[in-house]
């Protein structure tokens, strides 16, 4: 493998590179600014990561899909490996002290983005397209009318492209079986049912969502031949790509993946999985220090867990406590709209306390709505999103209702949909910043928020004050576990017993979420991390400022930055510090702080 690499390292570096756009030729490049020679960078990223992407900006600044599907074949990937590299050289000869402290922030941005995607080059990574979490086959499908009749064409020629998409990335998953470059077979079972779920008749297809109803401003002549289009489209096209896709998954690929499930023995398995948790997590942390801290939190968020157990009454040990948890009609839904009920009352609450902790609240809403029914039996809880957060009411009994609060901060207010929603009507980012995220900054994000809940008052009994703290272990859990089975070996058992040793979560639950760290390695590390680095810099902005600390003011420059790489959140954090010393003393929040020493650092 080390000589693959090297081949590979040779490709990078000896191709003709697309050109970059460049600031005016009138100027030369000695006197132009930094910020412009930075903008320039960025302009031209942003430039062709949308066309990469299969989008396009209308008039109107909005990001629209276009007519076609990705390109995922070798040379497409190596020429954007390629490109990036050529950015990335660019970018290193810009001169950090030169630039004003907004382009700062977008040069280390940028740098991460780069350096990322250039690393996951090296290893190429496009041969394991799919896991047990996330795939290549789920989201194309459209369920909301589009605009104009434009946008339906468009529509039309991605399904008409959906088979040439397909046979690339399978053409890239028969290369990653050759040399064992596969998620463990362990993983992969079940997931057919997510690729078999749109192998239906076209009016029966979730293909054909968007044609249901389609806007008054496309006539009706043009609405039938739109349909009849998108008709033939699904049945000639997709329905057929998704069969090829479904033989391919069932026949070739599960039976041939690795049976390992540690990411230490797939081709440079040590390596690969160091880079899998720098690119997940932003900070320079061995697996080995990670799984330390890990086993720390696990150690202090029990001691508060036994001590909810006590404050419930409940007489026997920790072990019968987490069975009458997940066993006790009280806590389980009798039907869906039982469990979405309660999550909406929780979003309620929260909408309640929001101006005690924000100064800026979004004006767009968000709905909550059932995970799909063909991701829900082996997906994760809940999603949150810009327009709606999901939550999974597959198997009720496995979904407890003492944790829908705290799954709810943390998915939809305020967590990630209130997030993303602020995020899109907040200041404008450089378009390259818009769709992004970094799993860091907005997983912890999503688990700081999972905490505000105690600050709040949303978790109204020691049920649901236990929820919390579950899903808090669930979170440090997860240190131990990942570095554990692709840093030191655990198997899958192992694994599952010390998930499901450690919290309240279902045994469906747990298997999930186990074959979801084996088949994703890295991801799961970037939530507690996340949030240990929020509480660290809040808990010294406290300190530091004393009774010119604010909280709202402090939440409006957290979330104003957008998703940030965590080292540069530590630096707008000191500078969030500065400023705020800075600044005339103005009015208390009026609120309560919770002492340092009793929230989780």
């Amino acid at each position: 493998m080390v000589m693959r690499t090297a081949l590979i390292a040779a490709a990078l570096a000896g191709t003709a590179l697309p050109a970059i756009a460049q600031p005016q030729a009138t100027a030369s490049a000695a006197a132009q600014s930094a910020d412009a020679r930075l903008r320039a960078l960025y302009e031209a990223y942003a430039d062709w990561d949308q066309k990469r992407s299969g989008y396009f900006q209308d008039a109107k600044g909005e990001n629209q899909a276009a007519d076609y599907l990705p390109k995922v074949d070798p040379a497409s990937q190596l020429a954007g490996a390629r490109y990036q590299q050529q950015l990335l050289d660019q970018l290193n000869a810009i001169p950090a002290n030169t630039l004003s402290p907004d382009e700062r922030v977008n040069a280390g941005v940028l740098r991460e983005i780069l350096r990322a995607a250039i690393t996951d080059a090296k290893f190429r990574d496009w041969e394991m397209p799919a896991n047990s979490d996330s795939n290549f086959w789920t989201y194309l499908d459209e369920h909301d009318p589009l605009d104009d009749a434009a946008a339906y064409r468009r529509y039309i020629a991605r399904m008409r492209d959906v088979p040439r998409y397909f046979n690339d990335q399978m053409a890239n998953m028969r290369v990653g079986l050759k040399r064992g470059f596969t998620p463990p077979q362990a993983t992969l079972a079940g997931r057919d049912g997510s690729i078999a779920s749109f192998i239906k008749p076209a009016e029966q297809n979730a293909f054909y969502e968007a044609f249901r109803k389609m806007p008054s401003t496309i006539s009706a002549a043009d609405q039938e031949k739109l349909r009849a289009e998108g008709v033939a489209a699904i049945n000639q096209a997709v329905v057929p790509a998704y069969i090829n896709l479904l033989a391919f998954y069932r026949n070739t690929y599960v039976p041939g993946a690795r049976k390992t499930t540690a990411a230490r023995d797939l081709p440079q398995g040590g390596a690969y999985y160091r880079a899998q948790v720098r690119k997940y997590t932003t900070v320079e942390l061995s697996p080995e220090q990670i799984h330390e801290i890990g086993i720390k939190e696990v150690a202090r968020i029990d001691a508060e867990m036994q001590k909810t157990m006590r404050d419930s009454g409940f007489k026997g040990s920790f072990p019968e406590f987490l069975q009458f948890l997940r066993t006790d009609p009280q806590f389980i839904a009798r039907k869906p709209d039982d469990l979405l009920g309660v999550s909406a009352y929780a979003a309620k609450r929260v909408d309640g306390k929001l101006k005690d902790y924000f100064e800026l609240l979004p004006r767009r809403r968000f709905t909550i709505i059932p995970v799909p029914e063909a991701l829900a039996p082996f997906y994760t809880s809940g999603r949150g999103g810009l327009e709606s957060c999901q939550m999974n009411t597959y198997d009720l009994p496995s979904r407890p209702l003492y944790n829908i609060p705290v799954l709810t901060l943390h998915e939809c207010s305020p967590g990630h949909s209130f997030q993303a929603a602020l995020a899109k009507e907040g200041k404008a980012l450089p378009r390259f910043r818009q769709n992004i995220y970094f799993s860091g900054y907005g997983e912890g994000w999503g688990l700081y928020c999972e905490y505000l809940g105690i600050e709040m008052g949303i978790y109204r009994t020691p049920y649901e004050r236990f929820g919390q703290q579950s899903y808090e272990m669930w979170r440090a859990v997860r240190l131990v576990i990942d570095t554990g089975m692709h840093r030191y070996g655990w198997s899958r058992q192992k694994a599952i017993d010390y998930l499901a040793s450690h919290t309240a979560l279902s045994h469906h639950e747990v298997e999930t979420e186990v074959d979801r760290y084996i088949s994703w390695p890295g991801q799961a590390l970037s939530y507690k991390l996340g949030q240990m680095t929020i509480l660290r810099l809040r808990a010294g902005a406290e300190k530091e400022l004393g009774t010119r600390f604010d909280i709202k003011k402090f939440h409006t420059m957290l979330l104003g930055l957008g998703s940030v790489p965590l080292p540069i959140l530590e630096d707008e954090v000191q500078r969030f510090i500065a400023q705020s010393k800075a600044a005339p003393v103005s009015g208390s929040s009026g609120l309560t702080i919770v002492p340092e020493q009793q929230r989780p650092l």
